[in-house]
């Protein structure tokens, strides 16, 4: 066992929830940018690489893989699941590209340049979302807890809490995640807010409200679930590109105090 590895399961289980306990940051987006985005993307992963959005859209009968133009939010490239399987996270690992789905059990693997599906993983639950730190896996399934998982074979090494106010978040709140440094960023889904996470400690030490990125008539012309989900990372800029579900744009925003 690695010492990143041992330090997560040492805190996750020796640490009092007390002992965890810190002041949560609140933290709005400010927007640097807009761009369009597809109003028909049941978006429920997002990452950011070398100029180019990738995008893992849900829905049964309507789940895809997409390579984006950001400029245009037209998709370069567009593969489509079996109606059978409703995708979900998505995150690069070196050369390939995993895309979880809900409820099969099943991860796809492709090949990150030619987007083509070379393999599938089998596991045990639910896929919601996925990051990777450049040395795990870290997986939300629905639940309070996020699992640390092998990159190259998918195992599971270890799952964990988190934790806001000495309280477990509810479950069914951890969605689409964002890896960025010591840090994991998650959509609450069904709601405006994005949780940072400690990633050692799984403590929520900042609060991130998103709820005035789309105007009231913006979010009249929603249809039902178009909620807040998608959250990819760009390195270069340090910014971030947030979406949601069915929404019509994309936001370029940092993190900032209100």
């Amino acid at each position: 066992m690695s010492r990143l590895l041992l330090a997560i399961v040492l805190l996750f289980a020796l640490t009092p929830l007390q002992a965890r306990t810190q002041e949560v940051e609140r933290l709005i987006p400010k927007v640097l940018n807009i761009y369009p985005h597809d109003d028909g993307a049941f978006s429920q992963g997002l990452l950011w690489h070398n100029g180019y959005l990738y995008e893992s859209t849900g829905l049964y009968g309507e789940s895809t893989l997409r390579r984006v133009d950001i400029a245009s939010g037209e998709p370069q490239v567009l593969l489509s699941l079996d109606d059978a399987y409703f995708a979900e996270g998505l995150e690069r690992v070196d050369d390939r590209l995993i895309q979880l789905t809900w409820k099969a059990g099943r991860a796809f693997v492709y090949d990150f340049g030619a987007l083509e599906l070379i393999d599938a993983i089998e596991y045990e639950g639910e896929g919601w979302g996925l990051c990777f730190d450049g040395r795990y896996l870290f997986m939300s399934d629905g639940s309070s807890f996020l699992s640390v998982r092998d990159p190259q074979t998918f195992e599971l090494i270890f799952r964990g809490a988190v934790t806001l106010d000495e309280r477990l978040v509810p479950a069914q709140l951890l969605n689409e995640l964002e890896c960025v440094g010591e840090r994991i960023y998650a959509n609450a889904w069904n709601t405006d807010y994005i949780f940072r996470i400690d990633k050692l400690t799984g403590v929520v030490t900042g609060l991130i409200d998103a709820s005035g990125l789309l105007t009231d008539a913006e979010r009249a012309d929603l249809p039902a679930g178009a909620v807040l989900n998608g959250i990819a990372y760009n390195p270069e800029s340090e910014t971030f590109y947030i979406t949601g579900k069915l929404w019509p744009k994309i936001f370029e925003v940092v993190f900032g105090t209100p």
